[in-house]
């Protein structure tokens, strides 16, 4: 059965009701708003704002409503360094990050050790690739992760971010940089125990990870491994993402709070609108702190402001 997911924006997801309404039926599963049901595809659509289709038709009925979809393990091939045999089984190091592409809140990363004898009790707790959860779900599952797991979890708040991206510095290099550091924590916490390996969510060729890093004091090299959809390959890379993705709703509660909104993810228009109207309220230097400011959504955000729409 194929399955395929797509991040769509609130208009988006008016239209895909609209067009399957015929076809709804009642689903009362965690963050579930809408959910239909065809001959050879489910769709179900979920708070966070992703769309789920599942069976045969799933990529037929994808296509119809963009193309940069994000598949699921059983669609999917990841790229990168090849894995040792039984490798989902084995004591694995897990580093990801999140917030990268959203222009309010942080980027947050992730390091989780999930030993071998952890690796069923973690499937047990529902850890699965996060691309399959929902926000909701994610926020009641990583607490439990956190008071079980070895982890550290970084939050580069905006103001920092915003900081060092004007000195010159890419998201690869400031990714890199904090994948380094959220590892070199864990390792410490382990103290003489060591994991079999250690997986990065590849974002970058090894010989450029390691280029970002170079001027570091510490950095971990022993036993490494890179690859693309890594949640897929190793519970602690899932785990991992779900502690960074739980930390990024934390702080994105943080700024609705101060900003007397509710503060929107991703990078769509509905972001530059509450961009513009945050803008018009709060002004320049409030926007700018809770944004990732050389983002192109700043510019289109001002544009609107200046037309006193709202």
């Amino acid at each position: 059965m194929s399955n395929t997911v797509l991040l769509l924006s609130a208009y988006e997801i008016e239209k895909v009701k609209s067009h399957y309404k015929n076809f709804k039926i009642e689903r009362s599963a965690p963050g579930v708003v809408f959910a239909a049901k065809l001959e050879d595809t489910t769709i179900t659509i979920y708070k966070s704002g992703k769309v789920m289709f599942q069976g045969n038709g799933a990529p037929r009925e994808a296509s119809i409503w963009g193309t940069s979809s994000t598949k699921s393990p059983s669609t999917s091939v990841a790229k990168g360094d090849i894995l040792p045999p039984n490798f989902s089984s084995l004591s694995v190091l897990g580093s990801d990050e999140t917030g990268t592409g959203d222009y309010f809140g942080p980027i947050t990363v992730a390091a989780c050790f999930v030993s071998s004898d952890q690796v069923k009790l973690v499937k047990e707790l529902g850890v699965k690739d996060s691309k399959m959860l929902t926000d909701e779900v994610m926020r009641k599952m990583a607490p439990d992760l956190m008071a079980t797991l070895t982890h550290s979890v970084l939050v580069l708040k905006n103001e920092k971010y915003n900081d060092i991206q004007s000195r010159g510095w890419s998201q690869g290099k400031i990714k890199a940089l904090l994948h380094n550091q959220a590892l070199k924590h864990v390792l410490k916490k382990m103290r003489s125990e060591k994991p079999a390996y250690i997986l990065i969510d590849q974002f970058a060729e090894r010989g450029i990870y390691y280029n970002h890093i170079k001027a570091e004091k510490e950095i971990v090299r022993e036993n490494v491994l890179f690859s693309t959809k890594a949640e897929q390959l190793h519970v602690s890379v899932a785990a991992a993402s779900i502690i960074a993705r739980y930390a990024f709703l934390k702080e994105m509660d943080r700024l609705s709070e101060i900003a007397n909104t509710t503060i929107p993810k991703g990078a769509s228009a509905k972001v530059d609108e509450i961009a513009a109207k945050i803008y018009l309220k709060h002004g320049e230097e409030f926007l700018k702190s809770i944004t990732k400011w050389h983002f192109a959504n700043t510019h289109k955000a001002m544009k609107l402001a200046n037309k006193k729409r709202f």
